[in-house]
């Protein structure tokens, strides 16, 4: 699927690459410089999705009095609601673009963390799969003779044969020497040594840094995995989902308090802005630490930037502005037909 992406994935690498360059390599400095500035470029398409939802509150008596005449014959009631839509100049997907944006943006951040060697360093991916599919020959070799010495690489390394993640082990073993000398020997590293040191090189040149804060332990490239023995399962990587689902826990009670402000009468959300952190805490420990990092970036930064578009252009403020509009229009009809009728009656006399 990461092939699908790679129209978003390759130009956004190099975005990230020259961000981490200014930054010394770092990261997840490049992603909040990132985010930052994507939801900046955003503010016209959240302030036109305010507007779009203007419009349909202003047009939504229209809308009851249709449901009232064609009751339960859909047919009728969807075509007569789209020729109000057409004559009212109202959008339905106006306000669904950020979002898809959005979604789509953190799939690309997904799968440029999952292949750092394909985005961030440009590796061959002939030598990509020629090194992974040693180590996974070398792995199984391993396990046949020593259980514990394979469960310990792949604990180190976090190898899944499974997934499609094999590129972040290989970035573990390149980086540490130990880890290549406990896989390979040295007739199987012969085999690859030339593609090993292609991807070597091609890392180096990138200089990237994986690591939160540069805290070893904080490596974006690793998933947080839940336990219930937190004693013994507790990782301080852990952090990243739970600072995730905090950070959209902020900035949902801050929006709400806002709309509420805006808008009195608007029904609580409460449910919602406790259910979308919650699915996000429970995916984030099953993705890399990069993904939530980012998720707590884009919901700190968007959704600060969010409230202020909300406080500038909530529906009900605009709306309001929408209908002084309409009034000013009106009274300005109104008095040219009085000034009209004025001078009829005095050419008359």
């Amino acid at each position: 699927m990461g092939k699908i992406f790679d129209i978003i994935n390759i130009p956004l690498s190099f975005v990230l690459q020259f961000f981490a360059k200014i930054c010394g390599g770092d990261f997840a400095a490049s992603v909040a410089i990132f985010t930052l500035l994507i939801n900046i470029v955003l503010i016209p398409l959240t302030i036109k999705s305010q507007k779009s939802a203007v419009q349909q509150a202003r047009i939504k008596p229209k809308l009851d009095e249709l449901k009232k005449k064609y009751g339960d014959d859909r047919q009728k009631m969807a075509q007569a609601q789209q020729k109000l839509y057409q004559d009212e100049g109202v959008s339905m997907s106006g306000g669904c673009l950020p979002l898809i944006l959005r979604l789509v943006i953190m799939m690309s951040i997904y799968w440029l963390i999952l292949s750092p060697l394909t985005y961030m360093s440009k590796v061959d991916a002939k030598d990509v799969k020629t090194v992974s599919s040693s180590i996974s020959t070398q792995l199984k070799s391993i396990k046949k003779k020593d259980k514990d010495k394979y469960e310990d690489i792949t604990e180190k390394i976090a190898w899944n044969e499974k997934s499609n993640s094999s590129q972040l082990s290989v970035v573990k073993i390149i980086r540490d020497p130990k880890l290549k000398d406990a896989i390979f020997t040295e007739k199987a590293f012969k085999k690859i040594e030339k593609p090993y040191n292609r991807i070597v090189e091609k890392d180096k040149k990138a200089n990237i840094n994986y690591y939160l804060f540069g805290i070893e332990k904080m490596d974006l490239t690793d998933t947080p995995h839940f336990g219930w023995n937190f004693a013994d399962d507790f990782t301080i990587l852990w952090l990243i989902p739970i600072g995730a689902f905090l950070s959209q826990i902020l900035t949902s009670v801050i929006s709400m308090a806002i709309q509420k402000k805006n808008n009195p009468e608007a029904p609580s959300m409460a449910f919602m802005m406790l259910t979308m952190p919650l699915i996000t805490l429970f995916i984030g420990f099953g993705l890399p630490g990069g993904v939530g990092f980012y998720w707590i970036c884009s919901s700190l930064i968007g959704g600060l930037l969010q409230a202020g578009v909300q406080m500038f252009y909530g529906p009900n403020t605009m709306l309001a502005k929408q209908r002084a509009k309409e009034l000013v229009k009106q009274a300005d009809f109104e008095t040219k037909k009085i000034a009209s009728v004025q001078n009829e009656d005095t050419q008359e006399n």
